[in-house]
């Protein structure tokens, strides 16, 4: 387990996008059976998801977070140092798609640029790489961009993954801070044997042209996820909040991906957690990866109060197989926009 506490930096804000396309789950057109979709929304949740049209791409997606974002909070281009895009959606193999974002978004070329081939807990992890690289000195403000579009890598013709994943993107705005308040917590884990539970076979450079045309397209072993989820995570709620000496009570809210509401509840009867402390945006927004405990962020909790700060415990679980949890402060300037992606 890795555990680390980084102080000096501030949430300065956090900017999520969807794209305008919306998909009705229960909409026959689909071509799956009414009664089969009607269990599968109930389980997992999923009744409207969010899909990008050929063309637009997770990068899109944040570029637009990320503009509005450094637009709202007033940082000028040339005061942002370092860009991290966590990402398994990127625009080519190769260039990184950091350096087209850098290039689109104004950066210097002296900012620094890289992806991370992060999925369902990216969000807490680029959250890290954010953080030490504010602490270790040389950096003022970073950029940590997460986006995805599973969609665009979902079988038609498979009930269980087409209905679940959604697409999103999203822009956190981190700062250098010397309250002596700031920073925040960081529990990571990486197991590489359960792999196959979530994986794209193809595509890549171990298979660039798959034999099988199933292997185009994710495969998702569901039991072997859910085993997993509930194994891991509880005890990753508990480890980070030992680590960090508070308390359930202390923590106004636990932000989990939006894996599937079945799951999530799972996890919050395991951990304890009240209802009123675990938002959800997966009915109207789906499983959108790891960018989706963003967008919990930004459509379902308020920015605290003038005067005020609120803790907030942000977990991701999944693909790798990887799970996190990072333990933040926000405080009253602490900025949380949603974008319908009007016109893109």
């Amino acid at each position: 387990m890795s555990q680390s506490n980084i102080g000096g930096f501030r949430l300065a804000g956090v900017s999520t996008c969807l794209p305008p396309t919306v998909v009705d789950n229960l909409d026959p057109a689909l071509g799956f059976a009414p009664e089969d979709v009607r269990k599968v929304v109930a389980m997992a949740g999923v009744r409207e998801r969010r899909v990008v049209t050929p063309g637009l791409t997770s990068a899109d997606l944040c570029f637009r977070a990320a503009t509005r974002l450094m637009e709202r909070l007033d940082w000028a281009p040339d005061s942002v140092s370092a860009l991290i895009f966590v990402t398994q959606t990127p625009d080519h193999f190769l260039p990184s798609t950091s350096c087209l974002l850098q290039q689109r978004l104004g950066l210097p070329d002296s900012c620094a640029a890289f992806d991370v081939g992060l999925g369902c807990s990216g969000y807490p992890y680029g959250l890290y790489l954010a953080a030490a690289m504010l602490r270790g000195g040389g950096h003022r403000r970073v950029l940590m961009l997460h986006g995805e579009t599973p969609s665009r890598f979902v079988s038609p013709e498979d009930q269980a993954t087409v209905l679940l994943f959604s697409d999103a993107g999203s822009a956190t705005a981190l700062e250098l801070d010397d309250d002596p308040a700031a920073g925040g917590q960081f529990v990571l884990h990486t197991d590489g044997s359960g792999a196959e539970g979530l994986i794209l076979r193809g595509g890549a450079f171990r298979d660039r042209e798959p034999a099988n045309p199933r292997h185009r397209f994710l495969e998702m072993d569901g039991a072997a996820i859910f085993n997993f989820t509930i194994k891991r995570v509880p005890a990753l709620i508990a480890d980070t909040l030992a680590f960090a000496g508070k308390a359930v009570a202390d923590v106004d809210a636990f932000v989990f991906h939006q894996s599937n509401r079945f799951i999530m509840k799972h996890l919050m009867k395991k951990s304890g957690l009240p209802d009123e402390r675990v938002p959800m945006s997966i009915e109207d927004s789906g499983n959108c990866g790891g960018p989706s405990v963003a967008v919990a962020l930004t459509r379902r909790i308020a920015p605290p109060p003038p005067g005020q700060h609120r803790l907030w415990m942000l977990l991701g679980y999944g693909v790798g197989l990887s799970w996190g949890a990072a333990l933040v402060r926000a405080d009253d300037r602490t900025l949380l926009l949603h974008d319908d992606g009007e016109g893109l």
